[in-house]
């Protein structure tokens, strides 16, 4: 065939693909749509003379979640959930006192206990001026939440909980060392709590119970690790490893607050969890029977594998519960 023709031939097949593309309805065209992150913003506020940390996304305009992490975390665990629920919400994520990047005080000024902890996150949501809030909690995150929520019912729209404890039934064996530290703080009880602030323990908390392993960054375990590896910063964890036992005499206190308030709650556990085990998931129901109880096929910290699938449900159940 001739150069010409085959020149020809091209162009008309070109001209015909074109004219059909042309006419097809809008609907009909092929969409590419990018997935866009509203950028996080790392801030500093002055609270109670303390430096708390956050992370801050999404338009303030839009419904507010507050993030509440665990031990011995900080707001890092929420980077991947942030990026997944700031298009439609306005996210923060604290530091506690002691964690990541917020002030850590010595012991002699700052008494290290849940309650304290509780208090200082309480004044930091009124520092920012937040009225109204969905609260996300895991571990530490359900005592300091729980607390906050049951001192101001009118500020708490929805609870979203994940491997955060509030029952007896929710405690697993390997608290075991931890309670005895609790019941008995000495020197050989101390010994034993003090594994768990060792990077073998920490990796074992990302690891155990982990569906799959390989998809558990290093950098989450690592981060933590460091913070934890501060001077003086096991100091503050033995504090409040001693005041754990607290919390369990606030659970009926939480019962209470389902039982009378019936805060629209969302329950998403990690069921392979050691130290919380999935049957404290399904105790949520027994004092608010609405409660939306999910287990997925993680550990301890299931955001790390599992924030696309958590954060699905957690978009679904707020365009229900909150407008």
């Amino acid at each position: 065939m001739k150069t010409k023709t085959i020149i020809s031939v091209l162009t008309f097949m070109f001209l015909i693909h074109f004219k059909t593309y042309a006419n097809l309805s809008v609907e009909k065209k092929p969409v590419f749509k990018a997935t866009v992150y509203k950028p996080v913003q790392y801030k500093t506020i002055l609270v109670d003379s303390l430096k708390i940390f956050y992370r801050e996304a999404g338009e303030t305009t839009k419904p507010t979640i507050i993030l509440l992490h665990g031990f011995p975390s900080s707001s890092h665990m929420y980077r991947n959930l942030i990026n997944e629920l700031s298009d439609n919400y306005h996210v923060i994520a604290p530091d506690y006192p002691g964690f990541g990047q917020s002030s850590a005080p010595d012991p002699k000024r700052y008494q290290y206990t849940f309650d304290n902890l509780s208090v200082t996150i309480e004044h930091f949501i009124d520092k920012l001026k937040i009225k109204k809030t969905s609260f996300y909690i895991q571990d530490y995150g359900g005592p300091v939440g729980m607390r906050i929520a049951t001192r101001r019912a009118e500020l708490v729209q929805t609870l979203i909980i994940q491997n955060a404890n509030a029952y007896v039934e929710g405690l697993g064996e390997v608290l075991k060392p931890l309670i005895a530290y609790i019941e008995k703080p000495n020197a050989e009880t101390e010994k034993a709590a003090r594994f768990f602030l060792t990077i073998d323990a920490t990796k074992w908390q990302y690891l155990t119970g982990a569906e799959n392993p390989e998809k558990i960054a290093p950098d989450s375990y690592s981060i933590d690790q460091y913070y934890l590896d501060r001077p003086g910063n096991d100091v503050i964890q033995l504090a409040l490893f001693r005041d754990y036992g607290s919390n369990i005499a606030q659970y009926e206190k939480w019962h209470q607050y389902f039982t009378k308030y019936h805060p629209p709650m969302l329950v998403i556990w990690g069921k392979n969890d050691q130290f919380f085990i999935a049957a404290g998931a399904n105790a949520y129901k027994k004092d608010n029977p609405n409660a939306e109880v999910y287990l997925v096929n993680g550990g301890h910290f299931a955001l790390e594998e599992h924030y696309s699938e958590i954060s699905k449900l957690i978009l679904n159940f707020l365009s229900k519960k909150v407008k």
